[in-house]
């Protein structure tokens, strides 16, 4: 069973809690991943915050309810129902969604931002605002992306080289070495792993935009390389297709690494090759430890 949406978990865990018996989170998670039948492939789905999803999810479904005023903190890691609940619970209700805690003031004002604002009508039943931020930073990133390949797709082909070359350099790579564009039987470039140019990598660069590169090209590669380098490295700005991973994973005698457009458009935002930093947002939370200190 796929994680839960957000307005999902939160009738379950207050059924759960009925007892007013006091909980901590880990109690809550620890039951109700079985609730839901979640395995441990989906349990360590993480976010972005480092936390796992559901986890994260349960954290904010607690954080939720207690603006509401349907769960309190007793004491410090623990919480439990309040008399409130009691009274939602008559109603037989099918879920529980933020629609419906907005019947409450506190939570009304726990979403508004500001005096001038509206109410926050982006609050969602299906994402946590963690859920959401993740969304929004993959949508921009993805944007990102296809914006840098529609840039590389325009520029000349031995530019494209050249970016290449300074994307390894920039990787870590120690220097690196372009091949005359006469009479190098396909190698774009060598990169060196160390200062002094003993472990070289052989690279080539396809500015393809539509075809797919082949079996035949990769073998083509193979052949040009000469027999005393065994690692090289293929990018291209398409894909490439099934027949020639297969032969790329299949050599014996070579470490082949292929790099299609979007591992290509990730590294180089990565490594900050024609991209720059817009806008830094910092996302913080309460720093537990701090408060663990009996004198506070």
């Amino acid at each position: 069973m796929a994680i839960p949406k957000f307005n999902e978990t939160m009738l379950p865990i207050l059924k759960l809690i009925w007892d007013e018996k006091e909980y901590t989170l880990n109690n809550v998670v620890d039951i109700l991943w079985k609730e839901f039948n979640l395995n441990e492939e989906e349990l360590s789905l993480m976010s972005s915050n480092g936390w796992g999803q559901f986890y994260n999810k349960v954290g904010w479904w607690k954080s939720y309810l207690k603006q509401a005023g349907l769960v309190e903190y007793p004491r410090r890691w623990f919480f439990k129902i309040t008399k409130e609940w009691k009274k939602v619970l008559k109603e037989n209700l099918d879920e529980i969604s933020v629609s419906y805690l907005k019947k409450y003031p506190s939570f009304i004002k726990f979403v508004s931002w500001n005096k001038s604002d509206k109410q926050y009508d982006e609050i969602s039943n299906d994402f946590t605002p963690s859920e959401l931020l993740d969304k929004w930073y993959k949508n921009i990133q993805l944007t990102l992306k296809n914006n840098l390949l529609d840039q590389l797709k325009e520029i000349n082909p031995y530019y494209f080289e050249r970016v290449i070359l300074e994307l390894f350099k920039k990787m870590g790579y120690w220097d690196f070495e372009e091949t005359p564009k006469s009479r190098d039987w396909g190698i774009d470039g060598i990169i060196f792993q160390d200062q002094l140019w003993i472990d070289r990598i052989y690279t080539q660069a396809k500015r393809y935009t539509v075809n797919n590169i082949t079996e035949k090209e990769i073998r083509n590669f193979i052949w040009a390389m000469s027999w005393d380098v065994s690692k090289w490295i293929f990018v291209t700005l398409s894909d490439f297709d099934k027949w020639a991973v297969e032969k790329a994973n299949s050599a014996k005698l070579h470490k082949i690494i292929l790099i299609n457009w979007s591992k290509l458009a990730d590294l180089m935002i990565k490594y900050n090759v024609w991209v720059q930093v817009k806008n830094i947002y910092e996302i913080k939370e309460i720093d537990l430890d701090f408060f663990s200190w009996d004198e506070f």
